[in-house]
């Protein structure tokens, strides 16, 4: 029968090779590697790789299995061929798993060394002692999802795997300990900070993570839905040819949904509650998608969102983190305005109010910077001879019963475009005809609607 010997090239360089892996390199000469970015690749001679896989698929697991395909085809016409694998073929190793499934073949599994034994060596512990668990970086928050450690992360080949692992505490350890190309010249195992995680040397496919001991990552939920916005920008035709700007109208939709849905809380009950997270999430999906989009182009990625608002809110909060004080809202927002102006380098605290914010928000927003250092705009709606004054001292009046006007006049035209609507349904039932109805028959009607 054709037959495939598998071997490990081990962690690190050829020096760490076993006895039996090149005997095998010696002796069988049809070769193949699964990759040759390994530093003992070299050993291999005339082997052909399946990076081009890689470059060509779609998806780790159509590449697994055109390997395994690749590996059986060859096996049958040469009758043995010779697979070789960074590390250990029985860790981490999903190619091997499907290869030894294969009726096709018949499967050689030659052991080695494994970065676990590096990994071992160079943190000093016993595995075995301390119950350690050896997870994915790249499946971190359902992998690692309720363990409390201590866990080794393999497979932390980015920058965003890194992220990915980051966001998944709510209660993250102080630090980590980064092992990176064990067994070469410029190894190295150092102890990082916890925030400082995705930041400094960039990580390959020789990096790995010890953390001893973790809270329960019970930001998965997070971490695994960013990983489906990632699979829909691969896999959806509709969602990888969207940008930034074309992204736009669903954004605003989305906010004004969820507004809605807010309107819809009074009077409280379980069903509008459960709506306006449903139109959370979807406004949600909107900034994660951003945010990829960002992360594609190497601008910035949704741990910079993340890290960069929290940054912001604790600058500016310093009656909170810092030494201010501040024991009312009003002294709150005067303190905000103040450091939002100094951060933005701004000559006026009117500067960056958006000239295009709808008119109702724009005065409220035009008149909460002048409040916030002392300058009260008029309230008093009888002195305005003008629509606009009018409306801008209703603003006013909003603002200092502390109501949201754009909210309010959103909610008073719900609620008469529901009055409206029952209005139109109490004429069919009579079987009137509203368009031919006289004010004071639809003002004697619309009375009814309000009982």
């Amino acid at each position: 029968m054709a037959r495939v010997v598998v071997v490990g090239l081990g962690p690190a360089g050829p020096d760490l090779l076993t006895v039996a892996t090149r005997d095998a390199i010696d002796r069988i000469p049809h070769r193949f590697l699964r990759t040759a970015r390994h530093p003992a690749a070299a050993v291999v001679d005339g082997a052909i790789s399946f990076d081009a896989m890689y470059e060509a698929a779609t998806t780790l697991d159509e590449v697994y299995a055109g390997i395994v395909d690749a590996l059986a085809e060859a096996a049958i016409e040469y009758g043995e061929v010779l697979y070789a694998v960074p590390g250990s073929p029985r860790v981490a190793e999903r190619t091997v798993e499907l290869l030894v499934t294969d009726g096709r073949v018949q499967v050689e599994v030659v052991p080695a060394l494994s970065f676990l034994d590096l990994a071992w060596a160079r943190l000093g512990v016993d595995p075995v002692a301390l119950g350690v668990r050896v997870v994915d970086g790249r499946r971190f928050s359902v992998e690692a999802a309720g363990e409390r450690g201590p866990l080794l992360v393999a497979q932390c080949d980015s920058r965003a795997v890194l992220s990915d692992v980051k966001l998944a505490f709510d209660e993250p350890p102080p630090s980590a300990t980064v092992l990176h190309h064990l067994g070469l010249p410029e190894e190295s195992v150092r102890d990082v900070p916890w925030e400082e995680l995705d930041r400094g040397a960039a990580p390959d496919h020789l990096t790995s993570l010890w953390i001893p001991i973790v809270a329960a990552p019970v930001a998965a939920e997070l971490a695994r839905f960013a990983e489906l916005v990632r699979t829909l920008r691969r896999r959806c035709p509709w969602d990888r040819e969207q940008t930034h700007q074309t992204l736009t109208r669903h954004l605003l939709e989305e906010t004004y949904e969820v507004l809605e849905a807010i309107e819809a809380l009074e009077p409280e009950g379980p069903a509008a509650f459960a709506h306006l997270e449903e139109e959370l999430g979807d406004l949600l999906f909107q900034v994660v998608f951003h945010a990829t989009l960002a992360a594609e182009e190497g601008r910035f990625t949704l741990a910079d969102v993340a890290r960069g608002v929290h940054d912001k809110l604790v600058r500016r909060h310093p009656h909170v983190f810092g030494t201010v004080d501040a024991d009312t809202a009003t002294q709150v927002m005067a303190n905000w305005e103040q450091i939002k102006k100094e951060e933005k380098g701004r000559s006026s605290l009117m500067d960056g109010i958006p000239r295009d914010l709808p008119s109702l928000l724009y005065a409220h927003k035009v008149q909460r910077k002048a409040a916030s250092v002392g300058l009260e705009t008029a309230a008093d709606l009888s002195g305005h001879a003008d629509v606009g004054g009018l409306l801008f001292a209703s603003v006013s009046l909003a603002r200092r019963s502390g109501v949201d006007p754009e909210a309010a006049l959103r909610g008073a035209t719900a609620r008469f475009r529901d009055r409206f609507v029952a209005l139109e349904q109490l004429v069919a039932e009579r079987g009137l005809d509203l368009s031919s109805l006289d004010e004071p028959a639809v003002a004697v009607l619309w009375e009814e609607t309000g009982r």
